[in-house]
């Protein structure tokens, strides 16, 4: 799991500095905050894994997991220095996918770390359009017909979802508009090619709306593909 990109959420400097230098010996690439307020900024770096510590200063880490759980994807450990059984139950409710109890053994911590990623790799080695993809800014949920962008829905309609979808799951290849529709037809009744140029203008108005990545370039004289 060398190179995978880790996000440790934790108030207390020196438990920051003890994991970001094992997990970096580990092969790790690791980002560090100490609330929510930096842990929010570094979800830019998309991180594959989140190490967050429940009692932090301001929101503490189960409201900030609810608060993120329904667009972020990735595994969240919980750090706690609570023990108890209802604790841990809590932690798991909000949104967490495991709970480690301070102290810890940093092999443990490791090892567990490993075992998540290990079963995230197992999810996205499943056929392409099934579960959530997230890269920090751009969330397409497949099973919900929704593209989000920073967690707000973009407002996609059933058509231009599955277009959009059919581009992103063959990034790099370019399409021409009578294959497209050749997928997507049916959709809303529509019966003409042309519409397809129509449908793209619109899903890259919603796509850009917060952002000004371009996801879908035109390739002249051929047809589109996705390039984000």
């Amino acid at each position: 799991m060398q190179g995978k990109k880790l996000l440790i959420v934790d108030d207390e400097a020196d438990i920051r500095t003890l994991l970001k230098e094992y997990l970096e010996l580990e092969g790790y690439r690791v980002w560090t905050a100490a609330n929510v307020t930096e842990a929010q900024k570094a979800l830019t770096a998309g991180p594959d894994l989140i190490i967050l510590d429940i009692a932090l200063p301001g929101i503490d880490g189960l409201l900030w997991c609810r608060q993120i759980r329904d667009t972020l994807p990735v595994p969240i450990l919980f750090l706690s220095a609570r023990a108890g059984e209802k604790d841990r139950i809590k932690g798991l409710q909000a949104g967490g996918d495991d709970y480690i109890v301070k102290p810890f053994s940093l092999e443990e911590l490791s090892a567990r770390i490993a075992a998540h990623l290990r079963r995230e790799a197992r999810k996205e080695a499943k056929p392409s359009g099934q579960g959530i993809y997230w890269d920090g800014i751009l969330t397409v949920d497949f099973a919900g017909y929704r593209f989000l962008i920073k967690g707000q829905d973009i407002g996609l309609t059933k058509i231009e979802f599955r277009i959009a979808a059919f581009l992103f799951t063959n990034k790099g290849h370019v399409f021409t508009k009578d294959q497209i529709y050749e997928k997507v037809r049916g959709c809303d009744g529509e019966a003409d090619v042309s519409v397809v140029t129509e449908h793209i203008r619109r899903i890259r108005a919603k796509l850009g709306a917060d952002w000004e990545r371009e996801y879908i370039e035109t390739v002249w004289g051929v047809g589109y593909r996705w390039i984000g």
